[in-house]
């Protein structure tokens, strides 16, 4: 074995070995139990243009339409200002083309209830509370009035259906939403307490059946302009377009998430990384992972290790 071999953790040489795993990089390394996901976020650089931007926003509780490339660092803002705001861990919503509104809004399950409700007349006990098959899902824990609002990630709204956008714009505007399962309840059922999206088991308190913020929620809406919006739905967000950083955010970007000495030595990476790139073709986050395993002793040239870590993010692999 040389020297260099020492990060050679698989050699498909068929040998059975137990290995003891290196540390994982910053950006992969994952909390302990519980709600606290701190240890995956990442350190965040944003320009003083894009941070006034982030901060009109705010003054304005409009949701902010983040645009830009794979790997800009779109969703990354989210969690970052949720970190220096002290606004607690960001409600997240992935869109897909599957996604509609009320599922961002709760879940009623209307089944189990009947189940439990028949097996309880079974026993001869108690119709069980309908507040234990309501859950809040992230727009609607976002939208539970507090002192302080909450952060709510809108992930790759372009991905949605083409009407998501505009059925968002209501309940954007008014700061509230029906649960209808709730609202028809007779008046000695006004209060239920429901569940809130997450695995932390907060409740709260639904009276007949209206959601009501007290201040709106912080909302990130992330797209990679993959399709257009309605020009209602933009007029009522702040837009920020994130560019593709240059050299020198490059450099303060692994260093900041490696180190100022993660810098020795990768110039050739780093290079290699500005001559592939085209817009939308590479993230930096693969140049973190080709800076990354440089330092841990991968013994490659840079054009063979950036075959390894930088390929395309488009077309067929």
């Amino acid at each position: 074995m040389t020297e260099n071999d020492g990060w050679r953790l698989f050699r498909g040489d068929r040998t059975v070995r137990r290995v003891d795993f290196p540390a994982a990089p910053p950006w992969r390394q994952f909390g302990g139990p519980g709600p606290d996901r701190r240890a995956r976020h990442r350190p965040y650089l944003i320009g003083r243009t894009e941070a006034d931007v982030v901060s009109a926003a705010l003054h304005l509780r409009r949701p902010l339409l983040v645009t830009g490339h794979p790997g800009t660092g779109k969703s990354s803002l989210a969690h970052a200002i949720a970190d220096e705001l002290a606004l607690g861990p960001a409600l997240q919503w992935p869109v897909n083309s599957r996604s509609v509104l009320k599922d961002a809004l709760y879940g009623y399950d209307a089944i189990g209830r009947l189940r439990e409700t028949h097996l309880l007349k079974e026993r001869g006990g108690p119709e069980p509370d309908i507040g234990t098959f309501v859950r809040l899902g992230p727009l609607g824990t976002a939208l539970v009035p507090r002192d302080r609002p909450r952060m709510l990630l809108v992930d790759e709204l372009d991905k949605g259906d083409v009407d998501l956008p505009n059925d968002l714009l209501t309940v954007f505007e008014d700061g509230e939403f029906e649960i209808p399962e709730l609202s028809r309840l007779p008046d000695t059922q006004a209060e239920v307490s429901v569940l809130t999206h997450g695995t932390d088991g907060e409740r709260v308190t639904v009276t007949r059946g209206l959601v009501r913020c007290r201040e709106f929620p912080v909302v990130v809406i992330t797209s990679n302009g993959e399709r257009d919006f309605p020009p209602a739905f933009l007029r009522r967000c702040v837009r920020l377009d994130l560019p593709d950083p240059d050299e020198e955010r490059l450099r303060d970007i692994v260093a900041a998430h490696l180190g100022e000495e993660a810098l020795s030595g990768v110039d050739d990476l780093l290079y290699a990384f500005l001559n592939r790139r085209a817009p939308g073709e590479l993230a930096t986050d693969q140049l973190l992972n080709a800076v990354f395993l440089r330092k841990g002793g991968m013994n490659l040239d840079a054009e063979g290790l950036l075959d390894a870590v930088l390929h395309r993010l488009g077309g067929a692999v």
